[in-house]
């Protein structure tokens, strides 16, 4: 066996949390399948930092140091992993299904000739193979799914998969893959202000939905969450409104989440919707609609005016 890769992926010079959980996850793979895990670090500056992935069960990190890599391009990183993997021939390698782990899964699988099975919620080994699990008609039905040829490009979906920490430090290769000519440059990065948790990354999200009537009611929720140290989103509806932006829009069309805890209030409970936060581990509704879909879904229904029950909730978690 050639071993299992993760594509570790970082911003501003740390890795992301869903890093760590994939390497978790690879790690069982690989102790299935009898070989190593091999974690690839694209960035600069970051060789200190890659030792550590040892500790959540990487046994070697292949580091690419480049100013060109510092910052996420889908050229110059799809290159860089495509020449690394030509010339070792993992079985799977296996990304986060962010926004830069979807984006850099297609276009690595189109460079490798083979499959990628995308926003996978388990991960076993049967018969010396990987069996994927994965959701479909937006999540009314969960497949299992193998890919036959090699490597298997794998996407896990983020808040899934436990973080294990086993110890131990990862030794360190430096490598120079072939880049080519990255034909786009990033000049800029606009970072949303106050330090928001990202939504893919969050363990409590309250949202809000056309049931909201105006952007500034948002308000109430911003306060909701910041008592529960958690983040806001928004229905499709909402965004499409203008209430919010589209980097908070939770859905098939936005962000697939999966928090501990995921408050809906406002929100009818569109398909669309439910495919994107239908896996977290609770769900509480807040509708005064009692035939709301979103009911059906959720953990805990609150049917009542959310103007009323949910400043009444913060004033509660206050005491």
């Amino acid at each position: 066996m050639a071993g299992v890769w993760v594509i570790a992926e970082q911003r501003d010079g740390a890795f992301r949390k869903i890093t760590f959980e994939a390497v978790s996850a690879a790690k069982k793979v690989a102790d299935g399948l009898g070989t190593e895990v091999t974690a690839v670090v694209l960035g600069s500056g970051l060789e200190a930092a890659s030792a550590d992935l040892g500790k959540y069960g990487a046994a070697k990190v292949l580091y690419a140091d480049s100013p060109e890599l510092a910052v996420y391009s889908t050229e110059g990183y799809a290159a860089a992993v495509a020449d690394l993997a030509k010339a070792s021939a993992p079985d799977a390698i296996i990304f986060g299904a962010s926004m830069q782990g979807k984006d850099l899964a297609g276009r690595l699988a189109a460079k490798l000739d083979t499959s990628a099975a995308v926003d996978c919620t388990a991960l076993a080994v049967e018969g010396g193979k990987i069996a994927i699990t994965r959701p479909i008609y937006a999540g009314k039905v969960y497949a299992q799914v193998a890919i036959n040829a090699a490597p298997q490009i794998i996407t896990l979906r983020p808040n899934v998969f436990d973080i294990v920490e086993t110890g131990g430090s990862a030794a360190v290769e430096k490598v120079s893959p072939a880049l080519g000519a990255i034909r786009v440059k990033q000049v800029e990065v606009l970072a949303e202000e106050g330090g928001k948790i990202d939504l893919t990354e969050a363990m409590i999200i309250v949202s809000g939905g056309r049931g909201m009537k105006e952007a500034a009611n948002f308000s109430i929720l911003e306060a909701l969450a910041s008592q529960l140290g958690g983040t806001v989103g928004a229905s499709r509806s909402a965004v499409d409104a203008g209430w919010r932006h589209h980097t908070d829009q939770v859905g098939q069309t936005g962000k697939v989440v999966t928090p501990n805890l995921y408050i809906a209030c406002g929100i009818s409970g569109a398909i669309q919707h439910l495919a994107g936060m239908g896996s977290s581990k609770v769900i509480v509704s807040i509708n005064k609609d009692p035939d709301a879909p979103i009911h059906t879904k959720a953990d805990f229904c609150v049917v009542g005016d959310l103007f009323e029950v949910v400043p009444a909730l913060t004033d509660e978690i206050k005491k």
